[in-house]
């Protein structure tokens, strides 16, 4: 499609940073959400916010598409102020929030052509651009139905293409896959991949780690308001240490007694789903099952493997993601004219 490659283009030899956040402070009464926040994020990548519950990634996305005013700082969107000049960064960004914005009782053509409209594309182009959307997400058989009947996998799709409507440069994905069976999410995946592919700018958060390893191009790990960590999948990994010998726990007490049983190897530490001790081959791995069944421990999984980015996350917040809960950090629903 023609505005798909011009979207590349633009993003391909954009300058300097497609998003860039610098000190950003953002407190909600006594709540301090941003601390002082700083990423960038280069054009045609996508780039992966990962954080606890009320780590601040949800405000950082508002902040950026301008439903939130920082109370300090600057950022920037496509090289548009977000305070000085939101209407220009809202002509250029796509969002896809925690809460879809179709309407259940509109058919899916008829919430992409309400968006169209709503963005003064036209009554003819917003009907183009309705049916390019739904050939793209798959959606042409269903175009008729009323959204309010898809599975929620093609309301995903379906909420996702009315924020490409407007052609945008930079797509913000807010947990877009919450909620989603496996194979729903691995074809969201393929699309996500697809828009970068075509030179699109995106910024996601999610509470899958395996999201962020198999998608970002770079991650930016987000605790108490603060970017804490930031790199790629692997140099992040490569923090964590060497390959290591992980041992499951059930609970925190078997992880108590499995470090107790553990002690003197140089290294052991706790995780979020148990304990691990740096690797030597298996000579390790023999010697932890040694002292184990000395000590009457049974470990539903003992195995060698590399660092994940559960391991690191763990490690630097010193507890594991979870799902976002509605709190003060919860966006609103994004209405088109936001899109």
């Amino acid at each position: 499609m023609v505005e798909v490659s011009r979207t590349a283009a633009f993003c391909r030899t954009g300058t300097g940073h497609a998003i860039e956040v610098v000190d950003i402070g953002k407190r909600f009464g006594a709540v301090t959400a941003l601390d002082g926040l700083s990423l960038t994020a280069d054009y045609g990548t996508i780039t992966g916010v990962l954080g606890p519950n009320g780590a601040g990634k949800t405000t950082t996305i508002d902040v950026l598409t301008t439903l939130r005013r920082p109370d300090s700082g600057r950022a920037s969107v496509a090289g548009h102020d977000v305070v000085t000049e939101a209407a220009a960064v809202r002509s250029v960004i796509g969002v896809t929030g925690q809460f879809a914005a179709i309407d259940a009782n509109l058919t899916a053509r008829e919430n992409l052509v309400l968006f169209g409209r709503l963005l003064k594309l036209g009554r003819k182009r917003s009907r183009e651009r309705a049916d390019e959307l739904l050939a793209r997400f798959e959606l042409s058989e269903a175009a008729d139905r009323r959204s309010g009947t898809f599975s929620g996998g093609m309301r995903r799709r379906l909420d996702l293409a009315a924020s490409l409507v407007g052609n945008p440069k930079v797509l913000f994905l807010d947990e877009p896959t919450t909620g989603l069976d496996p194979r729903s999410r691995a074809v969201l995946w393929e699309v996500v991949r697809g828009l970068r592919d075509e030179g699109m700018t995106i910024l996601l958060t999610t509470q899958y780690l395996n999201e962020a390893d198999e998608l970002a191009d770079r991650i930016v790990v987000v605790d108490h308001g603060r970017v804490i960590a930031g790199g790629t999948a692997d140099e992040l990994k490569n923090q964590a240490g060497e390959p290591v010998c992980h041992i499951a726990a059930d609970n925190s007490e078997q992880q108590g007694r499995i470090m107790a049983a553990l002690n003197g190897f140089a290294g052991a530490a706790l995780v979020a789903d148990g304990v691990t001790v740096p690797a030597n081959g298996s000579a390790t791995l023999v010697e932890v099952v040694r002292r184990l069944d000395a000590a009457g421990i049974h470990a539903e999984d003992i195995a060698l493997r590399r660092p994940t980015l559960d391991d690191v996350f763990f490690r630097l917040t010193g507890h594991p993601t979870e799902p976002e809960a509605a709190s003060e950090e919860s966006a609103e629903p994004v209405g088109p004219a936001a899109r």
